[in-house]
């Protein structure tokens, strides 16, 4: 016990991207840059959302939700990042860096089932206009919106449960940017293969069952869509649902080939960067910024701003007329 109590590690070291070490400002700047954007974008919609009654529907509800869990998902990761590149490695202590995990954990789960529910919300309103409605009545936003961030906490929660029961007794390097599951069980001295089948049960049940709910709300909509007569309302269409295709497959694609490969594989830093910064970053883009909504309500936020600062320069003016 003393022994044991000797060799505990306390302190892990991330090794970030250390065969960067010569070029590190070229991606440091992208990071930062993409951080930026991505922060930006999604408290732009979350703020758009909320104080604009215009978007106050079952769609922009959800987009305010993603926004919420992409400002979270980017700040868990990206400032970790960033600092790994800037200092060429990173030192988190051992409760930091499976809080880092939770976050990391909660997010990811949680983002699988609120992907899938946006999208079986547009089926409804493509394919079910009639019936849109009904039965996204503002109680059933609110269900459905609380079962993904309850489900992306159940499972996280298995997962820290069974990782906390290793013991680690060194090496304390992590191949990583960040503190996952899959790199850190590597560093155990204990049994892993609770963890490992655990991993791989929750990895099915996280992406699986969304992907595929995902797929086919966007088959149903492709084939409405193709009923359009328009040319223009289906390339318009067609380009929403691409882009929201190729964003799901390449988050889902690259989530399971990084739990699926070899720990040690170089391809895991690799793919965990199409599933941790590529989504925050363009799904503000897909989902709103290039939408009508949005930028009408932004236009209206921009002269709501602009006549309460006309007003604000007028009452100035009164005063020191006054004053003279």
């Amino acid at each position: 016990m003393h022994k044991e109590n000797q060799t505990h590690v306390t302190i892990f070291i991330l090794l970030g991207f250390k065969n960067l070490e010569h070029l590190w400002i070229l991606p440091f700047l992208a990071f930062l840059f993409t951080y930026i954007f991505t922060m930006t974008g999604n408290l732009l919609i979350f703020v758009l959302v909320v104080i604009d009654q215009h978007l106050h529907t079952p769609m922009y509800f959800f987009l305010c939700n993603l926004a919420c869990l992409e400002i979270c998902y980017s700040s868990t990761l990206s400032p970790i990042l960033l600092t790994t590149l800037l200092m060429n490695g990173k030192a988190i202590s051992f409760s930091n860096c499976f809080l880092q995990l939770f976050f990391f954990g909660y997010c990811l789960g949680t983002e699988c089932y609120l992907l899938s529910v946006m999208s079986y919300d547009r089926y409804l309103a493509i394919c079910k206009p009639l019936h849109y409605a009904i039965v996204m009545n503002t109680r059933k936003c609110v269900q459905l919106a609380a079962v993904s961030w309850t489900n992306g906490f159940i499972g996280i929660s298995v997962i820290m449960t069974a990782m906390l029961q290793l013991k680690y007794c060194g090496p304390n390097e992590i191949d990583h940017y960040f503190c996952d599951s899959v790199p850190l069980k590597e560093l155990s001295c204990s049994d892993t293969y609770l963890v490992e089948h655990l991993n791989l049960i929750l990895l099915f049940i996280y992406t699986m069952p969304p992907f595929l709910i995902t797929l086919a709300s966007y088959i149903y909509i492709i084939a409405a869509i193709l009923r359009i007569r328009s040319t223009i309302g289906r390339k318009k269409a067609f380009s929403t649902c691409s882009s929201h295709l190729s964003v799901v497959s390449i988050y889902y694609g690259s989530l399971i080939t990084v739990y699926l490969l070899p720990p040690s594989s170089s391809m895991n830093k690799v793919c965990s960067l199409l599933y941790t910064i590529l989504p925050p970053l363009v799904n503000p883009l897909i989902y709103s910024l290039r939408n009508k909504d949005v930028k009408k309500a932004l236009r209206r936020v921009k002269n709501k701003v602009a006549i309460f600062n006309l007003i604000q320069n007028t009452l100035r003016v009164l005063v020191n007329v006054k004053n003279k």
